[in-house]
This record gives structure tokens, C-alpha cells and sequence, in this order.
């Protein structure tokens, strides 16, 4: 028996690069996957493909996570498909749309980054929390960033980070007595488009070769930590956020 059987899962921000190879991961790992999108509906529809491949079952659901009552659609989407009950949410949505620095920053901007990293992980959990129960677990993507301040222009997108990173921890004693756990990881150099868009690639060179390992990592290994989280395996961590970055930075 695959050890996430009979699960439910919601993934955010799961069309592409981090949050595709969890959906995916989840799925080879038993459990029944709603992917959410806001703007990749052709790479959502293929991840579901590639599920349903390997004799997966997973659907897509466009919605945006900033808005509160976008999740809800979400959640009555999630309902109608696959009934009542969420044993897994992952808060992957975000981004870091531009480099700013403090003379550059705007409310709009202010807005966009801390709607999408941290407004979507608070409200996303508020409104899936009633439909988890004993067992359920929770994962945010935090980064390394937030202990870091994160790369130049960075500000507002390691700020955020660093509030998924805390209310993490405040949610896994409030949800804890409820039998729920709530974690997060925290991404170092991970080779995606994230990192395409926004990082040169002299310096994502250099990062890579600072760490221990030598090299960036790669989304299928975030995702096996998150299905880890998500599995029974991991049944007494609750409140962690827990690094994969290589050894570049340590807790």
C-alpha cells in the first residue's frame, strides 16, 4: 500500500516547477490531488496528464490565492471532486515577481508580494482547516531567504517568507491539540524557472559552487521532502521549518 493512500491533497501554486513535482510526488504516493493555477492552465492540464498516466487522479482549479474568495472556490471545487475531507495542504503559491530595492518599492508591489508568499498561506489554511482532521498536515513553502534576508532586491519576498516561517510555528501550537501538524521547508538554490527569471547566472555559479555539495537542487527533491511531511512517517514533527539548500545554510 503506497503510504499516502486515500489522502486528499490541495497544492497551490501546482502547475509548474516546485509545486508540479509535488503534485506529482503526492500523487505517485497514493493521494488524490487538486492542482491550483492562476495563469498556467496548459501546464496544469499536463501535470494532471502525467498523473493520470501512472493511474493517478488529480484535477485543476484556477484560482487566486490572494483572494479569499477565490480559495473558497477552491475549497467547494476540492469538495464537489473528491468529498469533505483534506488530509494534506501545501501553501506553494508565490514568487518574487521583481528585484526592488527600498526607494523603488511601491504599495502596489507591497500588496502583490505579501498577497501571493503570505495573505494566501494565512487564508488558504483558514479556510481548509475545518475540513482536516486527525492525522491532516500542513506545509508551507517558506525559503532560505527568510533566514537570510534573501538576494539583493529581495526585500519584501524574504520578508514574506520570513512571516510563512513564524506563523508556521504559531499555527502548529493552535492546530497541534487538534491532531494537525503544520511545518514548512525552506528552499535554498533549487535549478527552476523561479531562478531563470530572476537570478544571473554568474551568481547562481557562485552560490552553487559555495555549497557543500556543489550544486543547486533540483524540485523533485523539495517534493520528496514535502510528501515525507505529508506522511505518517513524519507523524512527530510538527512546527519545523526544515532546510534543503545542501548545506549552504544551516539551522
Amino acid at each position: 500500500m503506497k503510504k499516502l493512500e486515500g489522502k486528499v491533497a490541495v497544492v497551490t501554486g501546482g502547475s509548474r516547477d516546485i509545486g508540479k513535482s509535488i503534485a506529482i510526488k503526492l500523487a505517485r504516493s497514493g493521494a488524490k490531488v487538486v492542482i491550483n493555477y492562476l495563469n498556467s492552465e496548459e501546464s496544469a492540464n499536463n501535470t494532471i496528464l502525467e498523473i493520470e498516466e501512472f493511474g493517478g487522479e488529480a484535477i485543476a482549479v484556477r484560482a487566486d490565492v490572494s483572494k479569499i474568495e477565490d480559495i473558497q472556490q477552491l475549497k467547494a471545487k476540492t469538495i464537489e471532486a473528491f468529498g469533505d475531507n483534506v488530509d494534506i495542504l501545501v501553501n506553494n503559491a508565490g514568487g518574487l515577481f521583481a528585484r526592488k530595492t527600498l526607494q523603488e518599492l511601491d504599495e502596489s508591489f507591497y500588496d502583490l508580494v505579501m498577497g501571493v508568499n503570505f495573505k494566501s498561506t494565512v487564508f488558504s489554511m483558514q479556510v481548509f482547516e475545518p475540513l482536516m482532521g486527525e492525522g491532516a498536515s500542513i506545509i508551507n513553502l517558506s525559503s532560505q531567504a527568510a533566514r537570510d534576508g534573501g538576494g539583493g532586491g529581495s526585500s519584501l519576498y524574504s520578508s514574506s517568507k520570513g512571516a510563512v516561517t513564524t506563523f508556521t510555528r504559531a499555527m502548529a501550537k493552535e492546530l497541534g491539540p487538534k491532531g494537525i501538524r503544520v511545518n514548512a521547508v525552506c528552499p535554498g538554490l533549487i535549478g527552476t524557472k523561479f531562478h531563470d527569471d530572476f537570478t544571473k547566472d554568474e551568481i547562481r555559479n557562485k552560490v552553487a559552487g559555495s555549497t557543500p555539495l556543489r550544486r543547486e537542487g533540483q524540485a523533485n527533491e523539495v517534493a520528496d521532502l514535502v510528501v515525507y511531511l505529508a506522511s505518517n512517517e513524519a507523524s512527530f514533527i510538527t512546527g519545523n521549518n526544515v532546510d534543503i539548500n545542501g548545506g549552504l545554510a544551516f539551522s
